[in-house]
């Protein structure tokens, strides 16, 4: 059965020190790099605790130092910002292919298909022959 461990890493000089406050004082353990937080924490859950790695999960809250905000949230709303960008550019290149399209269709030089979309007439070619 797995198990969720609240982990908090904070920066202190070249090190990511890592603290598992669920085992008490024996749990700190520390990384060169924040990448290997999460997995460090893991193996000094499973030896303290004498359980599988497997069967071990952590939730991991980012600090700079033991005082300051969580840092893991506002990078979270980051990664959800960039994700809902990217799918807006997405379906803004589809919408402008589109228009593109029709607008060729109807004989609209490339040139003044650009001027609409806001792009190089290079940019309306592709976007006509994709």
């Amino acid at each position: 059965m797995s198990e969720t461990y609240e982990v908090t890493v904070t920066r202190e000089g070249k090190w990511w020190m890592i603290e598992v406050p669920a085992l008490g004082d024996d749990g700190l353990t520390q990384a060169r790099r924040l990448g290997e937080a999460e997995l460090m924490a893991r193996e000094l859950i499973a030896v303290s605790a004498g359980k599988p790695l497997a069967d071990i999960n952590v939730s991991v809250h980012v600090k700079l130092d033991a005082e300051g905000p969580d840092l893991t949230e506002r990078a979270e709303k980051i990664k959800q910002d960039r994700e809902r960008a990217a799918k807006y550019e997405s379906t803004s290149v589809a919408s402008a292919r589109a228009l593109a399209h029709e607008m060729a269709a109807a004989s609209v030089p490339v040139r003044d298909i650009g001027q609409l979309l806001d792009v190089s007439f290079q940019r309306a070619s592709q976007l006509i022959k994709s």
